[in-house]
């Protein structure tokens, strides 16, 4: 994402909100307004959104499948790849949970008026949401599918997801030149999707005006209140997260004091937070992990680089709460598979999806279709995501450290601070 890009955004957002309110304001109710509505805005905000929907099942059979086969061969990690994958599933699952209940307790989503919930509810239809009833055992069943090109089409992406963590298991385990080749193929697909997401990110401020003047246009000036809830209960989660989950694995698991540990890695913080992608802080947390926490380098190297792709702890919070709060806009009530199902794919989006900023974008767009919460809501949430995914990020890179004391201890003795940086790397801030 290019520098200017967020504030162009912004930009948008803002420009949807005042134009939206300023016509619901003068012209509400006016079936001229409901023309440029139907006939204009909505439909680039519908294209948008198709968009973003065309390059999920590509980017997630990609993303999810080369992130499992970067762990190398699974029959020689031994215990660093056991204690790693342990430790990212478990407290991603603690991240996602803490934003579940904080939108459970504070309700952002809630509060419109009972005209504008029926406003909403006369808006076009929302994608189907899969069907209820079935059983934990059908559950179950149905993450294997018996076609995953079949999921594919049926836009079934928990399968889907189950299908690639499979294919990124046998790449590790499949040691031949052909598996090489197909894996680089792979790399290609990533790589040609995510130039299409950069692509598709280039319009998204016109596009993000569209949706919010929609919205806006429709509902008023009474969707701020719940805007500005949102935001809040994400940073409260990402806080909690950050300074009280991340503060007791370090000292009960990793066995070192967190005041160390958050003073030692505030570089690798900073650099998050600036470029809001944990793939470009990766260099600055490798000479944080040696020179500052002095971790044995075949630990933090293996654990950090593997974390900036799959253990991101902050994404998966930020896309479990995004999901809840918008379907609790849209009044759409989850039952409680639903949710669990939320959580899963939070906890997988938050192994797959990629570490540069906006990655996870796509990943909530298709959450909200498999639940039945209208895509058009993520407008809402585009003009707000940089200062999100630049705290988000920050959550990402502290948890990729954590990991790494976590995964060190017991492994070896910790190293004796570097003479020098290591090439490449920036000299650490003095203390």
């Amino acid at each position: 994402m290019s520098h200017g890009l967020p504030a162009r955004m912004l930009i948008g957002l803002l420009a949807g909100l005042v134009l939206g309110t300023g016509a619901h304001a003068l012209f509400g109710g006016r079936p001229e307004l409901e023309g440029v509505v139907r006939y204009v805005t909505e439909p680039i905000g519908r294209i948008f959104l198709r968009l973003l929907f065309m390059l999920v099942v590509p980017l997630i059979v990609s993303a999810l499948a080369l992130g499992v086969a970067g762990l190398g061969d699974l029959r020689r990690l031994g215990r660093i790849g056991l204690k790693t994958f342990a430790y990212t599933i478990v407290v991603s699952t603690i991240a996602v949970f803490i934003g579940v209940a904080m939108v459970s307790v504070f309700r952002p989503g809630e509060g419109l008026s009972p005209e504008l919930r029926e406003r909403l509810a006369t808006a076009p239809p929302p994608p189907a949401a899969p069907a209820a009833g079935t059983t934990g055992v059908d559950f179950l069943i149905n993450l294997v599918p018996n076609n995953p090109i079949k999921a594919m089409a049926d836009g079934d992406m928990l399968a889907v997801m189950v299908f690639s963590l499979l294919l990124g298991i046998g790449l590790s385990v499949t040691r031949t030149e052909g598996a090489r080749r197909f894996e680089e193929a792979l790399q290609g697909l990533y790589d040609v999707v995510m130039s299409l997401l950069g692509m598709v990110l280039k319009v998204a401020p016109v596009c993000v005006a569209c949706l919010l003047f929609t919205l806006t246009a429709r509902l008023g000036v009474e969707v701020l209140r719940q805007l500005g809830a949102y935001v809040l209960v994400v940073v409260g989660a990402l806080a909690i997260h950050q300074f009280v989950v991340y503060s007791a694995s370090v000292w009960w698991l990793g066995g070192m004091n967190p005041l160390k540990f958050f003073r030692a890695i505030r570089a690798a913080m900073v650099t998050a937070f600036s470029t809001a992608s944990s793939n470009a802080t990766l260099p600055t947390s490798l000479m944080v992990a040696e020179q500052q926490l002095r971790l044995p380098t075949h630990v933090s190297r293996f654990v950090l680089t593997l974390g900036s792709t799959a253990n991101q702890n902050g994404t998966a919070l930020f896309e479990g709460v995004t999901v809840l709060f918008l379907a609790q806009f849209y009044g759409v009530e989850l039952s409680f598979a639903q949710q669990v199902t939320v959580v899963f794919v939070c906890v997988l989006g938050g192994i797959g999806t990629a570490g540069v900023p906006a990655g996870s974008i796509p990943v909530i767009v298709m959450i909200l279709g498999m639940i039945g919460v209208p895509g058009e809501g993520i407008g809402l949430i585009l003009g707000v995501d940089r200062f999100l995914d630049m705290c988000r990020t920050t959550l990402n890179v502290t948890g990729d450290l954590a990991a790494a004391v976590v995964v060190s201890r017991g492994e070896s003795e910790l190293t004796e601070p570097a003479e020098a940086p290591a090439p490449g790397y920036a000299a650490a801030p003095a203390d």
